[in-house]
């Protein structure tokens, strides 16, 4: 049987494999035959699935006659969107001329194929679905990487299950009860599509143009809806547009052209639509036409100045029609050009005023409406803001008519009114030149002169200077800026009308200090009651006159809001991008006179006041004896003293170069003989000599000086003009960290002078002038700011707020910022606190934190109203980078607010902001009354948690973790954070003992044996000291017996009265000293158990404790 069953195995074994062989030879045939008659290039589906599944299979069949490229793709369509990508697959197949089948495995997103529900909200409500593949050779020429760009394609149409029939997505996380309810009242609701209209505002805020290249850019986006944007489309070449435009001209350009508002595309080339002003006062409108040329009009309109001027510029097709408005008459202009204009508002952006490319207009901007599909009925107002500007403009136009009469009547040498020198006669004093006595004869009216009696009486106390000419309008302005400062205040804390109105005279005659002061009374009250619409004046005069801090005024209102100002980051980087300009013209005169680099002195910490010396304290003093004695770091820091005027010490750049040159000769400081160098080179002080700062520079990069290498380029490339050299020194000095290599080398790259890349990459330069701003190199920032601001640079999103802030960095710099911070602490030293608050007030109001800390201690200092205190203080927490003291100052208030309001847990959230916002700057306090606030039971957002790495488990560690942070941070041994932090650990470490049995037998052990410790150690004290007691009073008893019987004792040496006396008292006297012996044995062993159950506890608290 055995043997029959093994011939019949081996028979089915060699049947099975003669029958493989026929097969495989028969597959073999097949394949040979079917690779024979396929084309070289072929493609298609070997076997796909009738519907649309995740983990289905696709199997592809190709053929190539050279190496290709091929692709999967599956698609779907909904009632939105055709033809959308769900799964892309593709490879890439070498081997040519070879017949293959390739497996696509499907892996489909669950928005496909599974229910609207709470664990997938996001669903495809797809129509149908198509599978396709497509082959395309590699090197082709063609647009590889897309299905119509491809040279062979197939497709399949999948079924799709509709939405009620699909599944449920299995749940992978159990939701909360409150995320579960809002998905119950919410997935139901019908999503529409936010309202847009064609008509925009550029401009709601009249915005202050000085002329110079800086404006507001706006881009505009793609419609969403679909109708509108096809319609858009459609009006590309046949465009049907309009723009209105208010403009207030204070003067004509002074170039040929300046710009009122124009088009740059993606390519930096002027685009549709061109509105420029001439000198003239014509309007020029440009258009770009759909061949491709430029085509222009000049309307000879000429404009009037100090007029608010409406122009409406209607676009339609190859029309063009611009209409001006003034004082109730309209001038139209119309053109036709010869073929369509093309118009795209989304191509590239819009700028307001001046630009990199052309200056802005000399005046204001105000309201200004786009309608994007053109109107025949613009509705575009005057606001009573800019009617109130007009008039305060007309006032001062009249005030300067008035002073100008009145320095040529004082200069021709006229006398006044022989009846009361203070004004000159009425019109009805005519009768006394009857009686020979000369009348006044000047050429303004009575009323005029009572209209301006303050100024009146102001220029005839300057009447002798103005005579001898030592006292012309551009000296008279700074005086009546003065003199206004020091009558500013009356007793009340109150401003005078006197100094309102020698401020009000200062800023028409162009100190635009005072304008800037006058806006800031006028918005913050101080002495005044608040107006924000005079105050919006003068902060548009000042901002008009490129006012440097003005113009930071501007910015920074407009990048927070406030004062009613809109909240306008584009507006703001206009601002701050010309007050950015000037501080980086102003960094390289920063050693002159009248700028100082700024010095963060708080006049509420008394350790900042004490650093701040001059030349007669003993610490410079000092300083001097150890330079003089040879001492390089000591010569160093006098030599920087000297040259940038720190620490109260005035500037002397003549003493600076002698200790700079003298440090630079001795050959060891690289950075000193980099320095004096640099002196050498630009004549600073010192006869130029380029040999001699060579060799320094030279010298000092062999020395290792990255600065000197940077020297090196500069020399190279600018006195040499070997611009190979140049490139070379400032690629090694960028790789070395250097600022300004960086700055140089990207100047190189956007200018085309690199030898090695002649061709422009603005790309590599806008890397460098980023990393270099990073490091607080100020003309970087601004060159990456303008890239920023507009986004014109491909790879570059726009991203505004981010050159705001590089910006508003960059002019926090500004010398003469320094300076006005500088003259206010002096004067705040000097006892003159009313001119060291106007100082502190202007440089607070351009947004600088350190001046609005130190204005709210001086508004505590002088008793002004709360309100200003605490409006600068919360004005300085609006800063990108607030300082902690003025975090903790507002969430002091906050906190003691709190007590007082009814919306007391408000409040207590703000000051749980304003300590987590210190406390992420570094502020222990802010940490400590984080804790504080913890352990009274307040919740800390997750925002705090998220900063100390506080996860949901870790929820009841979050005190010693904040603890842990402010003791790494503080620098002393004890303080409040670390003795809290040590009540805290050793609490957690009493709660763990308290968890085991015999740790807490341990615990009450040992809170007995400190009881007895209490209660034995004062026993033991008593017991001493009434041993000595006793025996005393032993003897004495003892000895009082004898005398009292000495005839027995001497009668009877040994007889029985003596010694049973005696041996009484003894015997009472042992059984006492014997209990008290026991007593004091049991107390010390008391204590000493006491003691070694303290010692265990200890040691358990301590391992707990690690």
């Amino acid at each position: 049987m055995k043997v029959f069953h093994s011939v019949l195995c081996g028979y089915v074994f060699t049947a099975a494999v003669f029958m493989g062989h026929c097969v495989l030879q028969t597959i073999s045939a097949s394949s040979l035959q079917t690779d024979e008659s396929l084309p070289e290039n072929f493609i298609g589906f070997y076997s796909t699935p009738d519907k649309v599944v995740d983990g289905s299979v696709v199997h592809v069949q190709y053929r190539c006659s050279r190496p290709c490229q091929l692709a999967v793709e599956v698609l779907v369509s909904t009632l939105r969107k055709t033809d959308l990508v769900i799964f892309r697959r593709k490879w890439i197949s070498n081997t040519p001329r070879v017949y293959r089948i390739h497996q696509v495995l499907l892996r489909l997103p669950p928005s496909i194929f599974y229910q609207h529900d709470f664990s997938n909200q996001h669903v495809l409500d797809a129509q149908n679905g198509t599978v396709r593949a497509w082959l395309d050779h590699l090197n082709d020429g063609r647009e590889h990487g897309t299905y119509h760009g491809s040279m062979l394609r197939v497709y399949k149409v999948l079924q799709i299950e509709p939405l009620s029939a699909r599944p449920t997505k299995p749940p992978t996380e159990c939701p909360s009860w409150s995320a579960q309810l809002m998905w119950q009242i919410t997935k139901d609701r019908i999503r529409q599509c936010p309202h847009e209209s064609d008509v925009i505002d550029m401009l709601k805020f009249p915005l202050a143009s000085p002329g110079e290249h800086f404006g507001v850019v706006r881009r505009f986006q793609p419609f969403i809806d679909r109708a509108l944007e096809r319609a858009r489309l459609h009006a590309v070449t046949q465009p049907s547009a309009t723009l209105s435009v208010w403009i207030y001209l204070l003067k004509w350009c002074h170039e040929k052209l300046c710009g009122i508002i124009h088009h740059v595309d993606k390519e930096n080339a002027y685009d549709s639509v061109l509105m420029q002003l001439t000198d003239t006062g014509d309007v020029i409108i440009q258009a770009r036409v759909t061949t491709g040329e430029d085509e222009a009009f000049r309307a000879r309109v000429v404009l009037p100045r100090r007029k608010w001027i409406r122009l409406d510029c209607y676009i339609q097709d190859s029309k063009v029609l611009l209409a001006s408005t003034w004082d109730g008459q309209t001038h139209r202009f119309e053109l036709r050009f010869h073929n369509s204009i093309h118009y795209d508002d989304t191509d590239g952006y819009f700028v307001i005023g001046g630009s990199k490319y052309m200056p802005g207009i000399h005046g204001y901007f105000g309201p200004i409406k786009y309608y994007r599909f053109g109107t025949n009925e613009v509705k575009n107002h005057l606001e009573s803001t800019l009617q109130e500007l007009d008039k305060t403009h007309q006032e001062c136009e009249e005030m300067r008519v008035f002073t100008q009469a009145f320095l040529q009547e004082v200069t021709d040498s006229h006398d006044t009114s022989p009846i009361n020198t203070g004004v000159c006669s009425p019109h009805f004093i005519g009768p006394w030149d009857q009686y020979g006595k000369k009348n006044c004869i000047q050429t303004w009216s009575w009323e005029r002169q009572l209209q301006y009696s303050t100024l009146f009486h102001f220029l005839q106390t300057k009447e002798e200077e103005i005579s001898t000419g030592s006292l012309g309008m551009k000296d008279l302005r700074s005086a009546l800026f003065a003199q206004a400062v020091d009558t500013m205040f009356t007793e009340e804390k109150k401003i005078t009308l006197k100094s309102t109105t020698l401020l009000q005279a200062a800023s028409c005659f162009g100190n635009h200090e005072a304008s800037l002061l006058l806006a800031t009374i006028h918005l913050s009250g101080l002495g005044h009651s608040v107006s924000q619409q005079q105050g919006h004046v003068y902060s548009l005069i000042a901002a008009a006159g490129d006012n440097r801090f003005a113009l930071m005024h501007a910015g920074y209102k407009h990048s927070q809001g406030i004062d009613g100002f809109s909240k306008d980051l584009d507006m703001a980087y206009s601002y701050y991008s010309n007050a950015g300009a000037q501080s980086n013209i102003d960094s390289y005169r920063i050693h002159e006179k009248g700028q100082h680099t700024l010095e963060p002195i708080y006049l509420s910490n008394e350790e900042d006041l004490k650093r701040f010396t001059d030349e007669t304290s003993d610490v410079f003093h000092y300083l001097k004896y150890q330079a003089q004695r040879g001492d390089v770091e000591a010569q160093k820091r006098l030599a920087s003293l000297l040259y940038w005027g720190q620490q109260g010490v005035s500037k002397d750049i003549v003493n600076a170069v002698k200790w700079f040159e003298r440090i630079a000769m001795q050959a060891k400081d690289p950075s000193a003989m980099y320095d004096y160098s640099v002196l050498l080179m630009k004549g600073q002080d010192v006869k130029r000599n380029y040999t001699r700062g060579y060799k320094l520079l030279k010298k000092a990069a062999e020395m290792g000086s990255v600065d000197a290498l940077n020297g090196l380029g500069w020399y190279h490339g600018s006195i040499l003009k070997d611009h190979k050299n140049a490139v070379k020194y400032f690629e090694q000095a960028a790789l070395n960290g250097s600022e300004d290599g960086m700055f140089n080398l990207g100047i190189y790259h956007l200018s085309g002078k690199n030898p090695d890349s002649p061709q422009r990459n603005e790309s590599a330069a806008f890397l460098l002038f980023l990393n270099a701003s990073r490091l607080g190199h100020v003309a970087a920032s601004v060159e990456a700011a303008w890239y920023l601001s507009t986004g014109s640079l491909e790879g570059v999103s726009q991203d505004v707020e981010r050159a705001v802030i590089m910006l508003k960095k960059v002019c926090e710099q500004n010398g003469h910022l320094g300076f006005m911070i500088r003259d206010a602490l002096q004067a705040y030293l000097q006892g003159s606190w009313q001119r060291a608050f106007v100082k502190y007030v202007l440089a607070a109001e351009t947004g600088l934190g350190l001046a609005q800390s130190n204005v709210a201690h001086l508004c505590e200092e002088l008793n002004l109203s709360d309100d200003c205190r605490w409006r600068y203080h919360n004005h300085s927490i609006l800063n990108y980078d607030p300082h902690p003291s003025a975090l903790l100052r507002m969430g002091d208030h906050y906190y003691c607010s709190s007590s007082r309001s009814e919306d007391s847990l408000s409040l207590v959230g703000q000051a749980i902001s304003m300590y987590g916002r210190a406390a992420l700057a570094g502020s222990p306090q802010g940490m400590y009354n984080l804790v504080l606030l913890a352990q009274q039971g307040h919740i800390l957002p997750w925002s705090i948690r998220d900063l100390f790495n506080v996860s949901h488990r870790d929820e009841q560690d979050i005190v010693e973790r904040i603890l842990e942070r402010c003791v790494e941070t503080e620098e002393e041994a004890v303080t409040p954070c670390s003795l809290g932090l040590l009540r805290v650990q050793m609490g957690k470490a009493l709660r763990r003992m308290t968890q085991n049995a015999a740790q807490l037998l341990l615990v009450y052990a040992s809170l007995l044996s400190v009881v007895v410790i209490i209660v034995i150690l004062p026993l033991q004290s008593c017991l001493e000291q009434s041993v000595p007691s006793g025996r005393v009073s032993a003897l004495r008893a003892g000895t009082s017996s004898v005398s009292q019987d000495g005839v027995n004792l001497n009668r009877e040496q040994n007889g029985i009265m003596i010694g049973g006396t005696y041996g009484a008292a003894g015997n009472l006297w042992l059984t006492i000293l014997n209990g008290q012996h026991w007593l004091r044995q049991t107390c010390d062993l008391a204590v000493t158990l006491s003691g070694v159950c303290l010692c265990v506890f200890w040691t358990t608290l301590l391992y707990h404790l690690q």
